[in-house]
């Protein structure tokens, strides 16, 4: 009797233990999907982008795709990744999340240097004139944009609650990872459907819900133009600042100390606003630093690829003439 009174003492004592790994995760949870919300902003107004002029059929099959990338990026790569890393070489994940801001930077600044040299017409045709292959290809450099900002997600929610036990973390950046991936796709799948939604409103008896249903059809190709404009600076601006905060914590201290300084000063100076204007000063330098260092990432990787270029056509050029 005693041995069953202590196995059920111990049952008790697992269920609070389990219990409070619960609450641990649940509040864990909230407290770093709060501190990655920016970040989750930003791939919220990245991906819209990627869908931007196609056939409105396979808007949401891409979606979906995207989001099933997402979801493995977070879940099978970046957290036992993460968890390994934070757990044996934490310094070594500073360094990973720069080499991913620098892939952001690049990617946003030759978006910007495509359209002001007029190189992009290729890229903005819909996908259903490009082929079945170059969906295929933008599905593949979505889910590599995700994994950049995903990684940055996950970083941040696992520095948020580092104190933890490994497997409350554990518990912690999953249902970070599936709830942000299900949020942030679940509204992106909303935003370039309601125009859908706006042309059934019009077919609805009702002026009111007629006029509604007209102003999404009419606004909702302007929201996504703008997002896709959005998403571009997004991927910037957030490259740039995770480069300006890992200089600081690699012990290169210099650019981050000045921009720290400019945030502090200019939120002292603005009284009530002092926090939103300290936010925008760091924001706008991390954008400015980021489309620099992008624009130097992408003029040495088109120099390499001349190079590349030209090399083969000059071996091609050899071929010919000793064949002749």
């Amino acid at each position: 009797m005693s041995g069953l009174i202590a196995l059920l003492d111990d049952i008790a004592a697992l269920v609070k233990l389990t219990a409070a790994s619960v609450d641990d995760i649940a509040a864990g949870a909230a407290r770093a999907s709060v501190k990655a919300a920016g970040v989750v902003v930003d791939d919220a107004a990245v991906t819209p982008q990627y869908v931007h002029g196609i056939d409105p059929r396979r808007e949401l099959p891409i979606i979906r795709k995207i989001a099933v990338g997402s979801l493995r990026n977070k879940l099978l790569f970046i957290l036992p990744v993460a968890l390994v890393l934070s757990e044996f070489m934490p310094w070594l994940l500073t360094p990973i999340l720069m080499i991913g801001g620098t892939y952001l930077c690049f990617e946003g600044a030759e978006k910007i240097w495509a359209k002001l040299t007029g190189h992009h017409a290729e890229s903005d045709l819909p996908v259903v004139e490009q082929s079945e292959e170059a969906e295929k290809k933008l599905v593949r450099g979505a889910i590599t944009t995700d994994f950049i900002l995903s990684a940055e997600i996950m970083v941040i929610a696992l520095n948020e609650v580092a104190d933890q036990t490994l497997l409350v973390r554990t518990g912690i950046l999953i249902v970070v990872g599936i709830g942000i991936t299900l949020l942030v796709y679940g509204v992106v799948g909303l935003i370039v459907k309601m125009d859908d939604i706006g042309l059934a409103l019009t077919k609805r008896k009702g002026t009111g819900v007629q006029r509604v249903g007209a102003l999404l059809v009419e606004g909702m190709p302007k929201l996504l133009t703008f997002l896709s404009v959005v998403g571009t600076f997004a991927m910037i601006w957030v490259g740039g600042h995770i480069l300006l905060v890992g200089t600081g914590e690699i012990g290169i201290p210099l650019i981050y100390d000045w921009v720290h300084g400019l945030e502090t000063a200019a939120a002292a100076a603005t009284g009530a606003l002092g926090g939103f204007i300290g936010w925008l000063v760091n924001t706008f330098i991390s954008l400015i630093l980021g489309f620099i260092w992008g624009s130097l990432v992408v003029w040495v990787v088109h120099l390499f690829a001349k190079r590349k270029k030209n090399r083969s056509a000059t071996n091609d050029e050899s071929a010919l003439t000793e064949s002749s």
